[in-house]
């Protein structure tokens, strides 16, 4: 299966509605909410060159991922990382993660290149990239990428801590840390889904005291 990566152009415009299709589906298969995007902002993203797109040899959608900047390009992330379900489980999400996250240091050099998520896969591809978990304090306070978290079925937990917590783990790249070497503890998933257990517990735990109060 022959798939290119390519900064997405005006050409790739056709693509827009199928992109905002399979990003919804995701999460709604995934059981999780997620910022909703449009065929215009899409196309925006577009224009603006912060976008990349991945398609097979015959021009079929097969993956796609935007970036997003804040605080004057001090922080950037990568949104909308999708794979089409048709050509899922062959590794393309790491190649395209891969493409985005090199292609952002070199069109933002200096900003450091953060992201919140609950997904084991993002996770261990964050940190084979050289990302590393940090508390939300470290990551961007512009209030706009929070909003964002809004459409997320955990934003009340989010809310309710003033945006520095969640289920969500905050994980960071910095340039200026270099050279960018491997992670010194490869990614365990068990240990990490061992975290996200205890984490949800604390929550609910505190959150079934707040509602036996009121």
């Amino acid at each position: 299966m022959k798939i290119s990566i390519v900064i997405a152009q005006e050409e790739h415009f056709k693509y827009a509605q199928e992109i905002c299709d399979t990003i919804e589906s995701s999460a709604l298969l995934r059981g999780t909410g997620i910022a909703k995007r449009t065929p215009d902002y899409i196309k925006k993203k577009i224009t603006s060159g912060d976008a990349v797109i991945a398609l097979d040899q015959k021009g079929v959608f097969a993956g796609f991922c935007y970036i997003e900047s804040w605080q004057h390009g001090q922080y950037v992330a990568h949104s909308g990382l999708i794979v089409h379900p048709d050509f899922r489980n062959h590794g393309l999400a790491k190649k395209i993660k891969t493409f985005v996250f090199n292609y952002s240091l070199k069109k933002y050099p200096g900003a450091k290149v953060f992201g919140i998520t609950t997904g084991l896969a993002v996770m261990k591809i964050n940190s084979d990239l050289g990302y590393k978990p940090v508390p939300f304090s470290e990551l961007t306070s512009d209030p706009s990428f929070w909003k964002g978290c809004q459409t997320c079925t955990n934003y009340e937990i989010l809310k309710s801590k003033d945006n520095k917590m969640c289920l969500c783990t905050g994980m960071l790249y910095d340039p200026a840390e270099k050279p960018k070497d491997p992670p010194k503890h490869p990614f365990n998933v068990r240990i990490w889904n061992r975290l996200k257990e205890i984490k949800a517990a604390l929550f609910l735990e505190k959150k079934q005291d707040k509602d036996s109060t009121k």
